[in-house]
């Protein structure tokens, strides 16, 4: 039997053969499926993806606010009582030789009217106080107390106080110290915020 050898040639060009109508059909509805598959794809990343990129648990539980507590807001108080008497006492000795060698030049001695003197020391003290406490927590919200105890005084939103805020708050421990009541607020808080604290608008975080 005689066999084409064109047919069978390796060399031979073959075409192939066309698609028919129900092939070219498939291929389109494959194409459609395909490309519906990946806008469901991209939809589905869209919408899950803030929720996979957002913090974990730990994350979450690790920003909880700590709030500074009565016990260690009075040790750290304590502290700056404590930093205030030195410098008080160094602030007592300066005014003293300068009080005594003023009054000296005049032919006075301070035994001559040592009341005028108490005045200007106490005067003086609370002079001091407010500029302690005005100046640490309006550039840091931090006393030397409080950094000692890691502790820091904020504003809203835990924002940096103002030098405003500061002054308004330091003006508020004398509010606070009507039979201790202010302070006393702090443990019946549930932000640990004492009356200066309420009065200033700030609060008092651990760090």
């Amino acid at each position: 039997m005689a066999v084409d050898e064109a047919a069978v040639s390796p060399g031979a060009d073959v075409e192939p053969a066309p698609f028919s109508e129900e092939e070219k059909r498939k291929a389109d509805w494959g194409f459609l499926l395909d490309r519906e598959f990946d806008r469901l794809y991209e939809r589905f990343k869209k919408e899950e993806g803030p929720e996979r990129e957002g913090p974990e648990p730990e994350e979450e539980k690790a920003r909880e606010i700590h709030w500074g507590g009565f016990f260690r807001r009075a040790s750290a108080f304590s502290i700056d009582l404590v930093v205030l008497s030195l410098l008080f006492l160094l602030l007592f000795y300066f005014s003293y030789v300068g009080y005594r060698v003023g009054l000296a030049a005049h032919d006075r001695s301070i035994f001559d009217d040592p009341l005028s003197f108490m005045n200007v020391a106490f005067f003086g003290h609370l002079f001091l106080a407010a500029v302690y406490f005005t100046l640490f927590h309006g550039m840091d919200g931090r006393t030397i107390g409080k950094w000692i105890l890691g502790l820091r005084v904020v504003g809203r939103d835990q924002q940096p106080i103002t030098y405003a805020q500061a002054f308004i708050r330091m003006i508020g421990y004398m509010l606070s110290a009507f039979f201790g009541l202010g302070f006393i607020w702090i443990l019946l808080n549930r932000e640990k915020r004492g009356w200066h604290d309420l009065l200033a608008r700030t609060w008092v975080i651990r760090e």
